[in-house]
C-alpha cells in the first residue's frame, strides 16, 4: 500500500546537528505531528573508556543537549532512548571483528539498519505514529508497478546518502520520511537560519561517529580492553610480494587495507600498495598498483532494495566504497538472491573485502551488499 497523502504523527531522530534539526522543522511545517527522538549511542568521551575497557561511555551525551533546545525552539516534544549497549554489540563489535577479519567494514550501512531505524520503528509503534524520519539526503518513493518502495539518491550529489541506507528492508522505507531529499546542504542551512536555529552553523559530525582520530588508535584501545577477537590482527607478521617473497614486517594486519601504500616501512624501486591481507598466515602481500585492479567482484548478504531479484543480466552502477564514483558494470543471476558476482565494464582498483557494494539504476538504488571478494 502507498503512503498516504495527508500528514501523521512523525517519530523524527534528533541528532544535535542541523541536518536532522531542519528535517523536523520541515515536517512541522508541513502539518506533520513530529515527536524527536535522539538516538543514545556514543560519546567523544567514549575512546578514553574503552582504554578503560568500559563498554558504554557514563558521561554526558552533548547531542542529546542541542536536540532538546531544537526541539524546544519548535514547540514539539522530545525524549531520548539510551540505545548505547546495543551499538557496542551490534556495530562496534562488528566494526572490530571485521579488522580482526583482514576486512575493512562500513559500519554507518549496519548502524542504520539494526539501530537508528530498527529504533525508530520500535519508538513509532509505541507512540502510534505512521512515520520516522531521518536528515538523510535521500528519498523514497511507492511504485505500485512493482508493489516496492523505492530508495533513491538524494538530488545534491556532493550530499547523496542513499549509499548508507542500501540495507534497509522495505519494513523500513515504507515508514521513512527523508525532507531533505530534495535539498542541497546549503539550502538546509539557510532554513536553519531563517527559523534560528542554534544549530545553523554546526560543524558536519565526523564519518565514523565512535572514532576521533585514527582508527588503529581505536583498534589499539580496544585490543587492550580485550575486544578483538583475534589478538593476531595486532601482531607483527610477513610483507610479501605476490610470489610469496617476504620484502618486510608490518605491525598487525589490521592496520592495513587494500590500495594502501603510505605506512608499509619497505623500500622498493617501484611503489607498493597492499593488494590482500591474508589473516591465516598473518600476511599483508604487496604490489604494483596496476595489481590492485579487479574486473569484478562477490558480494554476500544481499539485500534487495528497489527491486524483488535480478531475473536476467541487469546493466547496473556500483559504488564500491562511499565517496567513490560509480562504475558501469553487469550483475548476472544467480541461484542465491543474497550473493551476486558482479562484473566490471572497466576494471577498478581496490575492491576490498567488507566494504559495501551499492548497486544503482539512475537514481534508484536496486541493493547493497558486503564485498566478498574482488575478481
Amino acid at each position: 500500500m502507498a503512503k498516504k497523502s495527508c500528514p501523521g504523527r512523525v517519530v523524527a531522530a534528533m541528532s544535535g546537528g542541523v541536518d536532522s534539526s531542519v528535517a523536523a522543522a520541515l515536517l512541522k511545517e508541513r502539518g506533520y505531528e513530529v515527536i524527536g527522538v535522539t538516538i543514545l549511542m556514543r560519546h567523544p568521551c567514549a575512546s578514553e573508556e574503552a582504554k578503560r575497557g568500559v563498554r558504554g561511555p557514563t558521561c554526558p551525551h552533548p547531542g542529546q543537549r542541542d536536540a532538546k533546545k531544537v526541539c524546544d525552539s519548535l514547540g514539539i516534544p522530545h525524549h531520548y532512548v539510551d540505545m548505547r549497549e546495543r551499538f557496542e554489540r551490534s556495530v562496534v563489535d562488528y566494526f572490530l571483528d571485521e579488522y580482526s577479519r583482514g576486512r575493512t567494514p562500513n559500519p554507518c550501512v549496519i548502524c542504520n539498519r539494526d539501530i537508528k531505524f530498527a529504533t525508530l520503528l520500535d519508538l513509532a509503534k509505541s507512540l502510534e505514529a505512521e512515520f520516522v524520519a531521518t536528515g538523510h539526503y535521500a528519498r523514497v518513493s511507492y511504485d505500485d508497478g512493482r508493489q516496492r518502495y523505492v530508495l533513491k539518491k538524494g538530488i545534491d550529489p556532493l550530499k547523496d546518502q542513499s549509499y548508507a541506507l542500501c540495507g534497509l528492508d522495505q519494513r523500513q522505507l515504507g515508514s521513512a520520511l527523508f525532507p531533505l531529499g530534495t535539498m542541497t546542504k546549503e539550502k538546509t542551512r539557510s532554513i536553519a537560519r531563517r527559523l534560528g536555529l542554534t544549530v545553523a552553523e554546526k560543524p558536519e559530525s565526523q564519518e565514523i561517529c565512535f572514532i576521533e582520530g585514527d582508527y588503529r588508535d581505536f583498534l589499539e584501545s580496544a585490543a587492550r580492553a580485550g575486544r578483538l577477537k583475534m589478538r593476531s590482527g595486532l601482531s607483527p607478521g610477513p610483507i610479501e610480494d605476490t610470489g610469496g617473497r617476504v620484502l618486510g614486517t608490518h605491525r598487525g594486519f589490521a592496520r592495513y587495507t587494500v590500495g594502501q601504500r603510505r605506512g608499509l616501512g619497505i623500500s622498493s624501486p617501484q611503489p607498493l600498495y597492499v593488494l590482500a591481507i591474508d589473516p591465516s598466515r598473518n600476511a599483508v602481500i604487496v604490489g604494483p598498483e596496476r595489481d590492485l585492479l579487479s574486473r569484478g567482484l562477490i558480494a554476500a548478504q544481499v539485500n534487495m532494495v528497489s527491486i524483488e531479484e535480478f531475473k536476467d543480466p541487469t546493466v547496473v552502477g556500483v559504488k564500491i566504497r562511499y565517496r567513490s564514483p560509480e562504475a558501469r558494470a553487469v550483475v548476472n543471476p544467480s541461484d542465491r538472491q543474497d550473493v551476486i558476482t558482479v562484473h566490471f565494464d572497466t576494471p577498478q582498483r581496490a575492491v576490498t573485502p567488507g566494504q559495501i557494494a551499492c548497486l544503482y539504476s539512475g537514481d534508484e538504488v536496486l541493493a547493497g551488499g558486503v564485498i566478498e571478494r574482488a575478481l
